[in-house]
């Protein structure tokens, strides 16, 4: 494989982070391993799947659209250090447990069941914190979700930006975009603070943008690639760096730690924000997939970054066994 700007690249995520892997002292991209695994994606299912039932369901086209912002406005930190004595953050719906990712959205699902009103911008931008925690509440004797204070942050800076830019609706974002992720994404970033997921290395910006980009992988996916979801260069979407993915390459031996990295992580020790590590593992996970692309390419299959990424992520929630665990850095980024 060659780092190569094989994929178009508008948001400069791969150009960023290129010169991270390159200088990396605690993490190596194994390029060894990569075939064995392009193999394995290759034979998993393509299509995209079904946008789950767990999600918020039986909304119009517009209710949707700003449900789904919600969701990747605190699609974040679902992590707990293990505790003997407590679960880590849970919710339980419909005689099932989830956590992760699900509990967010049977959460956000149980809440509008309940008359909440989740998708109306002004009920967003006046949102309060007990409002949140009841929205977000975790079964008994589970830890409550991380950084609420952060998250309530995030929900009210989306109903003022629906508010001030789009008469309330998400929607009119989307059709602004005319198709194009990038655009929608610039526009978000522009609008949204919260989901400026850059950092500084070596005097250089480096971009991830992982929670929007995931915004329109799941917009995407809600409406089953048509009409509001109908994307035309899903292609530019680079992998969404986070903490479940690097978890999956390196279990794959894709990705390798450093003594001193794996250690930390196999403590349940904090990666530092915006530390030299937790940049290191992020960019080696944006090129791991993208070495990948071009290894599925060269076996004559076709496979976007986010679709890679996602069957990884997927791959990810039936770990098993003596599976190293995955590096806790406490940010809204992922």
């Amino acid at each position: 494989m060659t780092a190569e700007f094989q994929s178009h690249d508008p948001l400069g995520v791969l150009q960023n982070t290129l010169p991270v892997v390159e200088k990396a002292r605690h993490v190596r991209i194994n390029h060894e391993k990569l075939g064995k695994t392009a193999e394995l994606l290759a034979g998993m299912e393509k299509s995209m799947p079904e946008w789950s039932n767990l999600h918020p369901a039986g909304c119009d086209d517009a209710a949707t659209a700003n449900l789904v912002l919600v969701l990747d406005a605190l699609n974040f930190c679902f992590w707990t250090v293990p505790n003997p004595e407590r679960k880590r953050w849970s919710v339980t719906y419909d005689g099932t447990t989830y956590d992760g990712y699900w509990a967010l959205a049977v959460a956000l699902r149980r809440a509008m069941e309940n008359g909440v009103p989740l998708a109306n911008a002004e009920f967003l931008a006046a949102l309060t914190e007990a409002e949140l925690d009841e929205i977000l509440a975790p079964d008994p004797g589970c830890d409550p979700i991380l950084l609420l204070h952060a998250r309530l942050e995030h929900v009210r800076e989306v109903g003022q930006a629906l508010l001030r830019r789009w008469n309330g609706s998400f929607l009119l974002a989307i059709d602004q975009a005319g198709g194009s992720p990038v655009h929608l994404i610039e526009m978000v970033l522009h609008s949204m603070p919260s989901f400026r997921d850059v950092v500084r290395h070596d005097g250089q910006a480096v971009r991830f943008y992982k929670r929007a980009q995931i915004l329109v992988a799941d917009l995407h996916s809600a409406f089953a690639e048509t009409g509001p979801g109908a994307f035309h260069d899903m292609n530019t979407l680079t992998a969404f760096a986070d903490y479940k993915v690097p978890q999956v390459l390196r279990s794959f031996g894709i990705l390798e730690y450093s003594p001193g990295l794996a250690q930390q992580i196999a403590e349940y020790r904090l990666i530092g924000v915006d530390s030299d590590e937790e940049i290191e593992i992020r960019s080696s996970t944006v090129w791991s997939v993208e070495y990948l692309r071009q290894a599925l390419l060269e076996r004559g299959t076709s496979l976007a970054s986010h679709e890679i990424d996602g069957r990884l992520w997927q791959l990810g929630q039936d770990l098993t066994g003596d599976v190293e665990p995955y590096h806790r850095t406490l940010t809204v980024f992922y």
